[in-house]
């Protein structure tokens, strides 16, 4: 990728853009209804974080067998990812509440997982939300170069196998998050489209004590007070962290790597050819809008087309918002992505890994 910068067509898209921001405006009016989180979010909230954090102290109490501990290890990556999903990712778009204090600190969720909210907002809210499946500068399509996700990635032979250790790979990116995405990312002088990036002094202190805290409270205090041997604690904390990076991983990547969504590249002036909103009609996708289980647990992130046209709009208002989206579209005639079920959305997933493993045809 050039170091061009990158331009959106203004062409194309006026009257879709037009209707579609109104139509979701009247929602918002006729219902009366903020955008921002309900009592049902705040509940789910305190839910989330209950699941996660009592787990965890019934882990550390020492009052349960191992077998029991081990299942709670699980309960606990269930609802780490949780935490994710339905508080920090509304929190670190500012959706969650009208008040910056309160985004502010529920976004540290992240942190309190081993990830750094900071770095997040760079690559996830501002790179990944403006150039979505755009190689190159897209940071979500570079997670690990063991999974090849977009066609203007390096290809390799072991590529061939991905569909089959795609799950493997992405089990570990919660602890790959907690020791060393974030400092890789720290590092770069180059990220995304930011050259010679500089950070705050307050962000690597941040990044810094955060990290301890975590190493702290889920490594060193269960070897300390805990009657058990090292590697039974690995096995809690690999159980907790790979059950968190499974599902992270995966319904992350059901919204942009699946079969349907496009890769779009500039032209050598650094021009796209669609506007912004078309853009990210055409490279992302929903998935399982009826699975009302599915849509509580990942905050609505199976309505990634409404996540990205209205990120600073809580997740809470995506199956509303959804039937507008697509009612528009069908006006317009701009694609609308959509799988009916979690299932054959991953199947479309794994084909799609399938599809970019294979190697060039002689």
């Amino acid at each position: 990728m050039s170091d061009q910068k990158i331009r959106f067509a203004s062409r194309n898209a006026s009257g879709f853009i037009k209707d579609v921001k109104s139509e979701a405006q009247a929602y918002f009016d006729k219902t009366g209804l903020s955008k921002h989180a309900d009592a049902g979010m705040v509940l789910k909230t305190v839910i989330i974080l209950l699941v996660t954090f009592g787990s965890y102290g019934m882990i550390i109490s020492g009052a349960f067998s191992l077998m029991q501990m081990w299942g709670l290890a699980f309960v606990m990556g269930v609802g780490a990812a949780g935490i994710g999903f339905c508080v920090a990712h509304d929190a670190l778009h500012g959706a969650y509440s009208s008040k910056n204090w309160v985004n502010k600190l529920l976004g540290y969720g992240f942190d309190i997982l081993g990830a750094n909210s900071y770095m997040w907002k760079i690559t996830h809210n501002v790179i990944h939300h403006t150039y979505t499946n755009i190689p190159g500068v897209d940071e979500d399509l570079t997670v690990s170069p063991i999974v090849r996700l977009s066609p203007e990635a390096p290809r390799h032979s072991f590529h061939m196998l991905q569909q089959f250790y795609a799950i493997p790979a992405y089990s570990l990116a919660t602890i790959n998050w907690l020791f060393a995405k974030d400092f890789q990312q720290f590092a770069k002088k180059d990220i995304g489209p930011y050259k010679d990036k500089k950070h705050p002094p307050f962000e690597i202190f941040t990044l810094i004590w955060t990290k301890l805290a975590v190493v702290a409270y889920m490594i060193v205090i269960p070897l300390v007070v805990l009657d058990i041997t090292w590697w039974q604690f690995a096995i809690g904390f690999l159980t907790m962290h790979m059950t968190a990076g499974v599902i992270l991983g995966v319904i992350f990547q059901l919204a942009h790597v699946v079969e349907g969504t496009e890769y779009l590249s500039p032209d050598d002036k650094g021009n796209m050819e669609h506007a912004w909103l078309i853009h990210e009609m055409l490279t992302t996708a929903n998935f399982a809008r009826n699975n009302r289980v599915l849509t509580w647990y990942v905050g609505g992130l199976n309505y990634q087309i409404e996540h990205h046209l209205f990120p600073q709009v809580c997740s809470i208002h995506y199956p509303a918002l959804s039937e507008i989206v697509q009612d528009v579209a069908a006006r317009y005639d701009i694609p609308y992505n959509y799988h009916p079920t979690l299932l054959k959305s991953m199947r479309s997933h794994f084909d799609q890994l399938k599809e970019l493993g294979r190697p060039i045809a002689a």
